[in-house]
């Protein structure tokens, strides 16, 4: 084997068609532009030793601590901390939470080797207390080392990564639960169907979505996973992101058309998506698996930050920061201590499953019902201010019923003045559920490129669009900016504040006034309610690109507000 120097730990009679190395031979690229093309074309990946020299480069690349752990530390510690045991015996860290090494082509010393490796991690990395990841990045890069130092210094140099705003490997719980809220956040928006057939088939949605990592390192064939590091090296975490949502999608396609069994256990579905992955390439090359993977239209690495600190945040506020069990996100809308004259439990849960998750665990709390405290607008800024966010619940006197999650404090009305003006956020929806289930999102989510570019955050609104304006005889509004402090809310689809968009029409989230209540707006507006909740308007708007959610004009029959009660504290 020509390359041997970099394949001393594989069992090359089961890489198949990665045994034989075609291709360009040499490398030579400075412009990043370029090299993205590069990686994700798979410029070096059907040479095995270009491979492991490209692979090289871009993790000496890496921005890391002054002092970081070198091959030559290892060769140091490696005695003292293995002694004499079989390595293959040795008991992999606490902290990979039972994750064994996946095979992927290693011969047994390989497998024994990664044992060794992450050991003596474990010895300079202290730190870290959550990292199931680090078995699989390990065995991968066994196959591009020429020995155990060189793996061992390529993996710290991942870990020890202090690039502000770069992340390579998670190495805490907490890091790692908000990075499956976030992709449940990133499901629920971008594969709205396979989200569907999540929420229909398991009875607890965030604990399927907990695989996403593994099915990336862990489940996929090794071909498969050799090219997703391939752009992840060098375009970071979101590929990891774009790679499991696009795995979703082909199990998704693979489930149509099926009969779909009742709502089965969690451990059911994340059993059958895991067997999906694993047999992946039977349907799906690597290549098409990128190639779908970046189809998918995602935000930018800021706002996909943003929202992982905002999980992280939510996580931290519920004391979660070390691994214990989950609650099942489904029990938060019990059938039995539920009780809505709109919609039933189920309706509810369904409703459930397009929050963000961070709200998943929240119990749903009645604030106000106009058959208890009137037909009176004052009377539902009294009860719903000081809530956030908020679930508005309309059923129409001809049966219909629709309604919007509405991200902020409607307290936040009273920041204009007299100048009515919209806020909120776009995490803002709205929604039909009768004669048909439909949810309409912020625009900007289908269509990111009506974002161009992020804004500076310290950006102030121009003199010719101030937050508010005085209106005239018109319900459809200029957008307010949101408060200036945004620590309190950390959300990508904060505001129009992130993004240069090319009409504000896009940010009219929602706006109240004495007179009426107002959600989406741009040539219309989703929802309008009058002072006396008792007569409504709805039409197609700018901000959700919905249709109207009932008939266009309406008398309302019931209306309900529900609030997020944090199911942990209660």
């Amino acid at each position: 084997m020509a390359d041997v120097d970099y394949g001393h730990f594989v069992d090359w009679d089961k890489m198949g068609d990665l045994a034989k190395s075609t291709g360009p031979s040499k490398f030579e690229c400075k412009d990043p532009r370029e090299l993205k093309n590069l990686a994700r074309q798979g410029y070096w990946s059907k040479n095995h030793k270009l491979r492991a020299q490209v692979y090289q480069q871009l993790i000496k690349a890496v921005p890391c601590r002054t002092v970081t752990p070198d091959a030559e530390v290892y060769r140091d510690i490696v005695v003292s901390i293995v002694g004499k045991k079989a390595p293959a015996s040795i008991p992999l860290p606490e902290f990979v939470d039972g994750v064994p090494v996946p095979l992927y082509c290693l011969k047994a010393d390989g497998i024994g080797a990664a044992h060794k490796i992450m050991s003596c991690l474990a010895s300079q990395f202290p730190d870290i207390s959550y990292c199931p990841t680090l078995p699989a990045v390990t065995a991968v890069l066994l196959h591009f080392c020429s020995e155990e130092a060189q793996c061992f210094e390529q993996v710290s140099r991942l870990l020890a990564c202090n690039e502000p705003g770069r992340r390579m490997l998670d190495q805490t719980f907490l890091a790692f639960e908000s990075s499956c809220m976030t992709f449940g956040d990133l499901a629920n928006k971008y594969c709205p169907s396979a989200h569907k057939l999540i929420v229909a088939s398991a009875q607890d949605v965030l604990d399927v979505y907990s695989d996403w990592l593994r099915w990336v390192f862990g489940d996929l064939p090794f071909a498969h996973v050799a090219r997703v590091i391939d752009v992840f090296f060098v375009e970071g975490y979101k590929v990891l992101y774009r790679v499991a949502l696009a795995i979703l999608k082909f199990y998704r396609k693979q489930k149509a058309g099926q009969t779909l069994p009742a709502t089965q256990d969690s451990e059911s579905v994340r059993g059958d998506i895991q067997v999906f992955v694993q047999g992946i390439a039977s349907c799906v090359t690597p290549d098409k698996l990128l190639e779908k993977a970046f189809s998918i239209r995602l935000f930018s690495r800021k706002e996909i930050t943003l929202l992982q600190l905002a999980n992280e945040k939510s996580l931290q506020q519920r004391g979660i920061t070390v691994k214990q069990r989950r609650q099942n996100v489904h029990l938060a809308v019990n059938a039995e201590n539920f009780s809505s004259e709109i919609v039933s439990a189920k309706e509810m849960r369904d409703i459930w499953s397009w929050i963000p998750e961070r709200f998943a665990l929240c119990q749903p709390q009645l604030l106000f019902t106009t058959s208890t405290h009137g037909c009176s607008l004052n009377r539902f800024y009294c009860h719903c201010e000081g809530h956030e966010p908020t679930l508005m619940l309309i059923k129409t006197t001809d049966r219909e019923v629709c309604g919007a999650f509405l991200s902020t404090d409607w307290e936040e009305r009273k920041r204009g003045g007299n100048k009515l003006s919209f806020f909120g956020t776009g995490e803002c929806f709205v929604f039909r559920l009768k004669p048909e289930m439909e949810r309409y999102e912020w625009v900007i989510i289908g269509h990111p490129e009506l974002a161009a570019s992020t804004q500076p955050e310290s950006e102030e609104p121009t003199k010719d669009e101030p937050p508010g304006k005085t209106i005239s005889n018109t319900s459809t509004l200029p957008a307010g900016e949101p408060p200036a402090d945004l620590s309190d809310r950390l959300s990508p689809f904060l505001s129009a504040r992130h993004f240069n968009l090319n009409s504000r029409n896009t940010s009219m989230f929602m706006a109240g006034s004495a007179e009426c209540i107002i959600v989406g707006g741009g040539d219309g507006n989703a929802l309008y309610i009058d002072a006396d909740l008792n007569r409504g308007r709805t039409a197609h708007c700018t901000t959700f690109d919905n249709p109207p959610l009932c008939s266009e004009t309406f008398q309302v029959c019931l209306l309900e507000v529900w609030g997020f009660q944090d199911a942990m504290s209660s």
